[in-house]
């Protein structure tokens, strides 16, 4: 599908399209954990964990955190077709300037536009915005089960880095990826 695509920063007027696109997603692996204690040291591993049947997932928009992203201090990018402006993708992030880091809370493609371009370019234009405001990392976080995230940010020179029990409102584990701007 050849679109012509216009990366730009996102406004609070284009917060409804964003949360309109279609945040589903499917996978039939997600990341499966074991956190043991072992000999006075703790055990933890990720690894893949295929799953009987395929499995489709909303991904969880917040209005309220694009929000807090449109304002000035946040980084808050859309990916639009140039000639009709319609949204196509968003990522939302949080600058962390004492740890020089920009966190990244949201990336959301258009699913018919999925795997052709559109997030690379929003991940560069983060890379960009976070380059223009100080930061030398880039971190993202996504949850075990969205194996495609996981699969999308290590493609991109994403690194695992850690995770955090309990993260979401849902009480569900965050995977964090890095990478070095």
């Amino acid at each position: 599908m050849a679109v012509s695509i216009l990366f730009r920063d996102g406004l609070e007027r284009d917060i409804p399209a964003c949360l309109a696109l279609d945040h589903t997603y499917e996978t039939d692996t997600v990341w499966q954990m074991d956190l043991r204690e072992q000999d006075a040291g703790w055990f933890i591993q990720f690894r893949p964990q295929r799953l009987p049947r395929t499995l489709e997932t909303v991904y969880p928009a917040n209005e309220n955190r694009l929000k807090l992203a449109a304002s000035t201090e946040h980084g808050f990018i859309v990916a639009c077709e140039r000639e009709s402006g319609e949204v196509l993708g968003y990522l939302a992030l949080s600058p962390d300037y004492f740890h020089a880091i920009g966190q990244i809370h949201d990336i959301v493609i258009s699913r018919p536009l999925r795997r052709n371009g559109v997030g690379s370019g929003l991940l560069r234009a983060a890379r960009a915005w976070a380059h223009e405001h100080s930061l030398m990392r880039l971190t993202l976080e996504t949850r075990p089960q969205n194996y495609p995230s996981i699969q999308f940010a290590q493609a991109q020179g994403f690194a695992f880095c850690g995770f955090s029990d309990h993260h979401f409102q849902d009480k569900d584990i965050a995977v964090f990826l890095t990478r070095t701007i």
